[in-house]
């Protein structure tokens, strides 16, 4: 017989103690927002190679509906809701909207890309003549230059939290610092709940890994990586794999490798960032910046500008004119959390579901209560161990882990994480109606003793069952979805207020451009001497929360 699993106790005796508080509706509800990715695609599964819809808006301005990386790659940007229905409503309508608009085409809902023909067949996006417009672009001109555009064309889940200030009011009281400033102390505690994050971001990889398979023409010709088999004339799928997407396949970059970015602190996150933004490599310099009057890439440095770093978490804060993401973390601390390593959900029409919502808010409030230790290099190294042997063959029931030196199973470690989550699952429900976060772990568990039922098992059952082509499921998967979207009945305010933002953002663009009054080079040089600057307004309490 198993040993019965355990809850340590200083999880219990914290959540304990903001129970009576959040009942009492002291403590507020968590924030979040949806930033969700697809690609459109035409009636054969290839990707678009039309210029994004005028009738959606200004990609450059639009708050909601603007693109990533390539013109075809539609992005929608949720508010911040304090409701996970609310958001996943706004999503809603955002899909039927543009499909109210968008002409024989249908938006892609897998992580990886559609069929392909090599890497010009991703149009890169154009965001208009001005500066900030063009700056855009030369961005996604030296991604292609370093990466190439394929990369790029894959899809997935931004999702953003932040706790109430009333909650960090709490806990600041629970830990004794009221005499460390407010943004310092949430700072530092972010941290933790990031460091915590990346010990434990395989589980997130095994419970919503949504892409086991690829289309054979995102490889290069010929090249079949080992991993890799056959399963029909078009589509390479590997057998355990949760999420091809997160492998060496997808998002990662040898370069970017060597920065060893591990969460301790603010101050070595942002320094470390503004050195690799500072800092030429070699290769990228090899490729020349502006190269007889064409901008090839913004600089030759290690990353052209901090969005550039890959991470499956990010610090994140709201940055204001004239400042980039790091200068706005220095000068106010840690905002919100990114979330970046969800697969889209092919099986749900907008990519993402509310039970995985609670799943994540648990998961994440989990991570801050936990205890988080700073993480050294030898164990930075074991915690990318365990992410690439769960994205390569999570469902592997051989599989066995890093946990404290131990080799774990998935199962048996995501047993005793869900019982730990159990315990914030309270604290969350005390706010709410029903058990809505109690609930998500318990639809969520049996994954763990049944790898067939995740997500990436359930797209190679339906793949084996439906001839084997990738491209060809998706497609059927897409239309399906497109019929649904487009019944569905849109809130009439928002409707009106996605009709009105049409215009809107086009003037706002013109307006843009029509103000410019230097040349890009000058604007560019002006950008990155203010990138530079430092606006750490004090330093951060180094031991607190080791």
């Amino acid at each position: 017989m198993p040993e019965p699993l355990t809850v340590p106790s200083a999880l219990t005796a914290q959540v304990e103690r903001l129970i009576p508080s959040a009942r009492l509706g002291r403590l507020g509800r968590l924030r979040r927002g949806l930033e969700k990715e697809g690609l459109r695609v035409d009636a054969n599964g290839h990707i678009a190679q039309t210029p994004h819809p005028h009738a959606l808006g200004s990609k450059l301005t639009h708050p909601h509906i603007t693109t990533d990386y390539s013109e075809s790659l539609l992005e929608y940007i949720t508010p911040v809701y304090s409701d996970p229905s609310e958001a996943l409503s706004f999503l809603s309508d955002l899909h039927t909207f543009t499909y109210h608009h968008l002409q024989d085409e249908w938006i892609w809902p897998g992580s990886m890309p559609s069929r392909l023909s090599g890497n010009d067949s991703v149009p890169i996006a154009d965001y208009g003549c001005s500066n900030v417009g063009t700056m855009k672009h030369v961005y996604r001109k030296g991604l292609d230059m370093r990466y190439g555009r394929i990369m790029q064309a894959i899809a997935g889940v931004h999702y953003n939290v932040s706790l109430p200030d009333d909650m960090w009011h709490a806990l600041r009281e629970l830990d004794k610092a009221t005499n460390i400033p407010f943004n310092d102390y949430r700072s530092t505690r972010y941290f933790g709940m990031i460091r915590h994050f990346r010990r434990h971001s395989w589980l997130l990889l095994y419970l919503f890994g949504a892409s086991p398979a690829i289309d054979k023409s995102f490889l290069p010709e010929g090249k079949v990586p080992e991993k890799l088999q056959a399963l029909s004339d078009d589509t390479y799928f590997a057998p355990y794999a949760t999420t091809l997407r997160m492998s060496d396949l997808g998002y990662q970059n040898k370069v970017q490798s060597q920065l060893k970015i591990c969460f301790n602190s603010l101050s070595n996150y942002v320094n470390t960032l503004r050195h690799a933004i500072s800092s030429p490599w070699p290769d990228y310099e090899k490729m020349g910046v502006n190269v007889d009057g064409e901008w090839r890439q913004l600089n030759a440095n290690i990353l052209q500008i901090e969005n550039e770093y890959y991470s499956d978490i990010r610090p994140k804060r709201v940055a204001k004119h004239n400042e980039t993401p790091s200068q706005a973390l220095e000068a106010r601390g840690v905002e919100y959390i990114e979330v970046r390593c969800l697969d889209l959900n092919p099986f749900d029409p907008l990519g993402v579901t509310e039970t995985q919502m609670r799943f994540v808010d648990t998961f994440l409030m989990w991570c801050l209560l936990s205890d988080s230790p700073w993480i050294s290099d030898e164990e930075c190294d074991r915690l990318d161990d365990n992410r690439r042997w769960v994205v390569e063959r999570g469902r592997d029931p051989a599989l066995k882990l890093f946990n404290h030196g131990e080799a774990t199973s998935v199962r048996e470690w995501g047993e005793q994480i869900f019982a730990e989550m159990g315990e914030v699952a309270r604290l969350l429900d005390a706010v709410e109606e029903g058990s809505p976060h109690a609930d998500a772990l318990a639809e969520l568990a049996p994954r763990l003793a049944d790898p067939s039922l995740t997500p990436s098992a359930q797209v190679l059952e339906r793949l084996k069952a439906n001839g084997g082509s990738l491209s060809d499921l998706m497609l059927s998967l897409a239309q399906e979805q497109a019929e649904q979207l487009k019944a569905e009945p849109m809130q009439r305010s928002r409707e009106a207020l996605l009709a009105q933002l049409i215009e809107t953002s086009h003037q706002q663009q013109r307006d843009i451009e029509a103000a410019d009054n230097e040349t890009f080079e000058a604007f560019l040089e002006a950008y990155f001497a203010k990138a530079r600057e430092s606006r750490a307004l004090s330093a951060l309490p180094s031991e607190a929360h080791q």
